[in-house]
């Protein structure tokens, strides 16, 4: 494991060794147990698109692992004035132990990693989401013990949240239902491999039937917003309300990535009902790169 570029580029070992450091790294921290394993190094962080979580959470993370990490948006660098992606690779290669980038194409995040002679992490694109789903399966393995034989339910866009839940899903033996609009459908070389773990369906309904774990994003994803109205519309019907979750398990767990859009993919009651695990969700972004972290640079 050279790279975080995507939940598929990982083996189910490499997402339980993750798993399983992250667990470690907050147990050591809710009591006191250092661990300073980036003592000296930087973390390149760059950012196409705004974040609250993925920087606070990074820079958190190297703080806490002894190390540095510097915040650069398009504004800051030559990337926003036209340095091609290798160029920016090749010098960060240069100067820092890591790069963590936040933007639109999956393409540039593979040619960063192809140029760069340090490791690459995927903070998001509009493909792929690999740090939440690492923070999700935590999360669902904190309270369920298990990840193995569950069933995980995703309503909502086919974005880059659902291409790498079925990805992480479908590795760690978990059947991933995929419930969508017409149209709006995960990507297909994603749910090929996923095989015989995946169920997809227009039906949100016939998703959630006895879920453990329902998941849900926003409809319209940062440079959608002049879809934004056209989506409220093709939606109705997607959201995680309290007639859906009557259809899960009793016990089932809610996942939000967040920011949330109350009252449109999820009603506020449900969230309210739900925060802790969602907010537990949040926090492990923290743990879950720690682990990573400490993993590509350590």
């Amino acid at each position: 494991m050279k790279d975080l570029l995507s939940i598929s580029a990982l083996s189910k070992q490499d997402i339980l060794r993750i798993l399983n450091l992250a667990d470690q790294l907050k147990f050591d921290l809710k009591h006191g147990i250092a661990h300073r394993t980036l003592e000296g190094k930087t973390l390149a962080m760059l950012f196409r698109k705004s974040s609250t979580r993925t920087r606070v959470s990074f820079e958190t993370g190297m703080y806490q692992l002894g190390g540095h990490a510097m915040f650069l948006s398009s504004n800051d660098i030559q990337l926003g004035r036209g340095e091609p992606i290798r160029d920016t690779a090749r010098v960060l290669s240069r100067y820092s132990n890591g790069i963590m980038i936040r933007t639109f194409a999956q393409s540039e995040v593979e040619e960063l990693a192809q140029y760069a002679d340090i490791p690459v992490i995927n903070g998001l694109t509009d493909f792929a989401h690999p740090c939440q789903i690492l923070a999700d399966l935590m999360t669902i393995r904190e309270r369920q013990t298990v990840l193995e034989g569950l069933t995980l339910c995703y309503i909502g866009d086919g974005n880059n949240m659902a291409n790498s839940l079925i990805a992480g899903g479908a590795l760690c033996g978990m059947k991933v239902r995929v419930a969508t609009p017409k149209g709006y459908e995960p990507d297909a070389g994603v749910t090929a491999r996923a095989g015989d773990a995946l169920t997809l369906t227009n039906d949100p309904f016939e998703a959630a039937k006895g879920a453990d774990v329902i998941c849900t994003d926003v409809w319209a994803s940062m440079g959608q917003e002049a879809e934004a109205e056209k989506r409220k519309q093709d939606f109705a019907g997607f959201q995680v309300n309290g007639a859906l979750m009557a259809n899960a398990n009793a016990n089932a767990m809610v996942l939000h990535c967040l920011p949330a859009h109350r009252g449109e993919e999820i009603t506020d009651e449900i969230f309210e009902a739900h925060a802790g695990e969602i907010f537990d969700e949040a926090e492990n972004r923290l743990h879950a790169q720690k682990a990573v972290l400490e993993i590509l640079m350590g």
